[in-house]
């Protein structure tokens, strides 16, 4: 089970669904207003494995965070801010080339530079 950020659109959740992953956002959870480090115990005491976000400054207190929990993985999504319907077929291309696989500990980058 995935968690996408507040900052992701929530319409990825369902995009994901597609490809047999079970995403949720971080809003519908009622999560919106943790910071970073809070918002992975949350997720990971929760039993989702990963946090897929766009926030580069995610990636400081990740580093903190998945020492706390090495069992989780943060993805930071570097594709570009784009409307809605852009972003998401940015998305499916990328995916399409490369599917996230998340690492448990590990921050990646996705899609990859």
């Amino acid at each position: 089970m995935w968690l996408l950020d507040v900052n992701l659109p929530k319409k990825i959740g369902g995009l994901l669904g597609e490809f047999g992953i079970e995403a949720h956002s971080a809003g519908e959870r009622g999560w919106a207003g943790l910071n970073n480090g809070a918002l992975v115990e949350a997720a990971q005491q929760s039993g989702f494995q990963c946090v897929l976000t766009r926030d580069r400054l995610f990636s400081e207190s990740a580093t903190r965070a998945l020492k706390r929990f090495p069992e989780f993985c943060v993805v930071l999504v570097t594709i570009p801010q784009l409307r809605g319907p852009e972003f998401l077929e940015q998305f499916r291309s990328a995916w399409v080339n490369s599917p996230i696989q998340p690492v448990a500990g590990q921050l990646l980058r996705w899609p990859a530079d």
